[in-house]
């Protein structure tokens, strides 16, 4: 049982400000984006205007969508920085589209 909560790579990578091993910030930065796009489609299906049912299917096909994208891009041989840049590209267009209407 390990009594550190970081590997001696994941140190390595923090200390040193790289990202070889594991896009830490990045991945940071999505998970917060991605509260926001949740915020801003709850507050539009609360509204129950009659974009939601299109909405929510357009939110469905996308995910569906980004995990294949990520799967082909994974077995192709992709960083996981690019994978996760292109999960954040994703979420910065729905977040503008989102918070226009």
């Amino acid at each position: 049982m390990m009594n550190e909560p970081f590997s001696s790579l994941d140190r390595q990578a923090v200390l040193s400000g790289s990202d070889d091993g594991f896009p830490w910030f990045a991945s940071a930065m999505l998970a917060m984006e991605s509260c926001e796009v949740v915020n801003l489609r709850l507050a539009k299906f609360a509204c129950a205007d009659e974009d939601c049912e299109r909405e929510a299917s357009r939110m469905v096909s996308e995910k569906i969508f980004a995990a294949f994208e990520a799967g082909a891009n994974w077995l192709a041989g992709a960083s996981p920085a690019a994978i996760i840049g292109r999960y954040r590209e994703h979420v910065t267009a729905n977040a503008k589209r989102l918070s226009q209407g």
